[in-house]
């Protein structure tokens, strides 16, 4: 993969300051987000040959996980109702990114995370807050468990909840206060809904095996 500090800081702040241009940016907000985030994917699909195959399966996995998790499931909504244009590409940016900082990730959070995730999520649960989040964590857990790439899920499952954070606070997505069809308080946002980036960077690396499996 292309090391880029500088290329890893452009999307760090396209992701901080595109959400926020989103919400505040007017009617042009969120198609200028847009153009801008999918010329950064090209951007990256250049940079990173190595990837490429691994980042456009992310594409469309993301792509697929909005469409079934927001529109058809309902469990969240982003502001207008809509699946905009820039969440797409937005999910790859925040898998290469993530991709990026893993190679960095202290050790200490690797083996902290998960244990702190197991605890705030029981009790949240516990409390009656988040019901969603104890199959969420478990997911978590056993990508942490028996998937390849540990250090990428806590990476994912760290940057996911700063994102979630943000953007739930700005005001560009909400989560539904309620699971659709099973009645499940649900916090905004489920601390654990990293675990969903998890299943992604999971199903992405595998692309990624199976590329060198076949050019062997």
């Amino acid at each position: 993969m292309t090391s880029s500090p500088l290329l890893a800081l452009v999307a760090s702040l396209t992701i901080l300051v595109g959400l926020a241009i989103d919400r505040f940016g007017g009617a042009w907000g969120q198609p200028l987000v847009s153009i801008w985030v999918w010329g950064l994917l090209g951007v990256l699909l250049h940079r990173s040959a190595g990837l490429r195959l691994q980042l456009l399966a992310c594409l469309v996995i993301a792509t697929a996980g909005e469409v079934v998790l927001s529109l058809v499931w309902g469990l969240y909504d982003y502001r207008l109702g809509n699946l905009p244009l820039f969440v797409p590409p937005g999910h790859v940016l925040l898998y290469w990114l993530g991709l990026y900082l893993a190679e960095r990730l202290p050790g200490r959070l690797l083996a902290l995370t998960p244990w702190l995730a197991l605890l705030v999520v029981s009790v949240l649960a516990l409390a009656g807050l988040d019901w969603l989040g104890p199959p969420l964590c478990l997911i978590f857990l056993l990508c942490m468990r028996w998937g390849p790439s540990p250090r990428l899920y806590v990476t994912m499952f760290l940057l996911s909840l700063l994102m979630e954070l943000w953007g739930t606070w700005l005001g560009n997505w909400s989560w539904r206060s309620t699971v659709p069809g099973l009645g499940w308080p649900v916090s905004n946002p489920p601390l654990a809904a990293g675990a969903f980036y998890c299943v992604l960077d999971l199903i992405s690396e595998s692309v990624r095996r199976r590329q060198r499996c076949h050019a062997v």
